[in-house]
């Protein structure tokens, strides 16, 4: 079995003028659709308050093959929670006020988690999170194969401070990153990944251009979690089969049923 912990971010998705909710959070998206391999054992590591957001993320994933034994419950704090927008055509956007998110954004981990860390074969971690700087600092002295999700950061000069300790360098975005990400697979080990919607999904490796197209999605319902369910599917697949163009495809499969309904999962 591979030993696999997503953190830190595990949150409620609040869908404005709907009885939805959702939980959702990069990490917890990711892990929920890597349960699905049974060849991974898989871990969720982040903080939760003591209240109704927190007791309806464990409740959806009751079901699930997912410790959740390393998620810290801290009494006097709120459980992220982000209220979400959706436009006709189901793409999701947010305001200023959206997020509240102290909780996971200024995460910082103890020794017994790092401990903990130490032991997975692969990690997985937005770069956003409170305690990036403490897993990329681990990286560089444990074996484990670390996936990183940039999100919507374009800051590529100081993204590429990162680049010699990511294996699974992942990014959701437009056409005009991947120049960039095919001069940055010349350079350093990882894969390079960019999710482009409806325009499919590139890999660069050794600076040669993997291309996948998107799926034709029968109904889009929302777009939340899709770059999440891509990533796990992208990287559990790689990790256990080392094709790229087969975990592009298994990614993208994850992604189009995600599309599908509210929610990442």
């Amino acid at each position: 079995m591979i030993n696999l912990v997503a953190l830190p971010c595990l949150c409620v998705d609040v869908f404005d003028g709907t009885d939805e909710l959702r939980a959702g959070g990069e990490a917890l998206n990711f892990a929920v659709h890597a349960s699905k391999f049974e060849e991974f054992n898989v871990s969720i590591l982040g903080a939760v308050g003591q209240d109704s957001y927190a007791k309806f993320i464990m409740d959806s994933i009751s079901d699930k093959r997912i410790d959740v034994s390393h998620v810290r419950v801290e009494e006097d704090k709120v459980t992220a929670n982000n209220r979400t927008y959706l436009t006709a055509d189901g793409d999701r956007y947010y305001k200023d006020d959206s997020w509240t998110g102290d909780i996971v954004d200024k995460m910082i981990l103890n020794q017994d988690e790092l401990n903990f860390i130490k032991k997975s074969e692969v990690v997985f971690i937005h770069f956003w999170a409170g305690c990036f700087e403490q897993i990329i600092d681990l990286k560089k002295n444990n074996n484990f194969r670390l996936a990183v999700d940039f999100v919507e950061y374009r800051n590529f000069k100081e993204m590429e401070k990162y680049a010699p300790y990511i294996d699974y360098f992942l990014i959701s975005g437009e056409e005009s990153i991947l120049p960039i990400f095919e001069a940055f697979s010349k350079k350093y080990k990882g894969l390079f990944n960019a999710s482009l919607a409806d325009k499919g999904s590139v890999t660069y490796y050794n600076g040669e251009k993997y291309f996948v197209p998107a799926d034709e999605a029968l109904e889009i319902v929302d777009t939340t979690g899709c770059g999440d369910s891509y990533h796990a599917g992208f990287v559990c697949s790689h990790m256990l089969i080392g094709d790229i163009y087969e975990a592009m495809r298994v990614g993208t499969e994850f992604a189009t049923e995600t599309l599908s309904h509210y929610g990442g999962f």
